[in-house]
């Protein structure tokens, strides 16, 4: 490898891995939040809340990293653009491969990362996170026990107990149920106790009432010495977790077990997300090409290189919007799944037929303009603001 190549390959690399970082942290930040009431609600430990977030991450990275690539390239070339290194390497009458290689090696470095996460470390990861959320469901007896805490057991229907004594009966229960919109049921006991059989798990309370509020606000209170409330159906489905398609190793996709419920009912679903993960190492490689084609060569700014980033970002999002549509017309119809494959591929085909030819696409005056007049407002903003107040003054 030349030093030229080098040296543009380092820069994109520390560019891509930086840009990978910045968004992978807003986006798992974004995530994480989302999860946050399993401490704050569900009563679970922090290590419990980082694992599950953490688990989603190798699938977020998935779904960026394309798009940092293409970011990354856009800083590298501007930059190169702006230290007239572009122009240096274009009057030494090197052909576009010298400089199109690294990015192509970094793209296909890219590419085999995210063969990887799509097809064995993202399903495996997601796999995990339904098995912890599913033992975070599961573990309802141990959540509804802490003593001073109001738990939500699941929306709508929240769970206290004053204290919890020795042989494992509970004082001072409260249980609030307003999982129906047209009537809602507290029950209070001074006592109860929280019992497991025939497969069945039932809160039994003593000395207690429970109120009934109906949508009209109407009350009425029922006293009783003993009473029943079934939790079987909140543990039942947790203890015996179903797999989505997302979730599942890519041998059961490639031959999916009929006899399974969840497979029978959504082979569609199976189709399309087999597909969908085989054609993510795709994105990286055409995302890297629209790049270089469209900022690929020395321009200045009345040549429109503003249009060129915003004609970058918009392609890149609209091919992967297509993407998305194609996998989901898979999941109704077989005939769809070529589609999944020749979005990315016939934009990387295209963008790689105007890079060896030496050509590039036209964008309308309207454009050029209009990117040109952004470019100069930018400029402008970034002046007055560079500047030091005794210079505005």
């Amino acid at each position: 490898m030349r030093v030229l190549e080098r040296y543009v390959l380092w820069r994109l690399t520390i560019a891509f891995v930086g840009t990978t970082v910045s968004l992978a942290g807003v986006v798992w930040t974004t995530q994480a939040l989302r999860q946050f009431n399993l401490v704050t609600v569900k009563g679970q430990t922090l290590w419990v809340f980082l694992e599950i977030t953490v688990l989603a991450l190798p699938l977020l990275l998935l779904l960026i990293m394309p798009f940092a690539l293409a970011i990354a390239m856009v800083v590298v070339l501007n930059q190169m653009n702006g230290d007239s290194e572009l122009v240096v390497i274009n009057a030494t009458g090197a052909p576009p491969s010298v400089l199109l290689r690294p990015f192509v090696i970094l793209a296909v470095v890219v590419s085999l990362t995210a063969a990887a996460l799509s097809t064995v470390i993202a399903p495996a990861g997601m796999r995990l996170l339904r098995t912890e959320l599913t033992k975070v469901r599961a573990d309802l007896v141990a959540n509804i026990v802490k003593p001073g805490r109001f738990i939500e057991i699941e929306d709508g229907l929240t769970f206290h107990i004053r204290d919890r004594v020795g042989d494992g009966s509970l004082k001072g229960i409260l249980l609030d149920d307003r999982r129906e919109a047209d009537e809602a049921f507290t029950y209070l006991a001074e006592r109860g106790q929280i019992l497991e059989a025939f497969g069945r798990t039932v809160i039994v309370m003593n000395d207690g009432t429970i109120q009934r509020r109906t949508a009209d606000g109407d009350l009425s209170v029922v006293e009783f010495e003993a009473y029943g409330f079934d939790l079987t159906n909140l543990t039942t489905e947790d203890r015996d977790p179903v797999y989505k398609a997302s979730e599942r190793p890519l041998s059961e996709l490639l031959a999916p077990d009929t006899s399974d419920a969840y497979v029978a009912k959504n082979l569609g679903r199976m189709r399309s997300d087999l597909h969908d993960r085989l054609s993510q190492p795709l994105y990286p490689i055409a995302f890297a090409l629209i790049a270089f084609l469209f900022l690929g060569e020395a321009r200045t700014t009345r040549q429109s290189r503003g249009v060129g980033v915003a004609m970058i970002l918009t392609i890149c999002l609209l091919l992967r919007l297509l993407g998305f549509f194609s996998a989901n017309l898979a999941v109704r119809s077989a005939l769809a799944v070529p589609f999944v494959y020749l979005v990315p591929i016939s934009a990387a085909a295209v963008a790689y037929v105007y890079i060896a030819t030496e050509t590039r696409p036209v964008l309308p005056r309207v454009l050029s303009r209009l990117g040109d007049l952004l470019y100069e407002a930018t400029a402008r903003l970034a002046r007055r603001f560079s500047a030091s107040p005794s210079a505005r003054g």
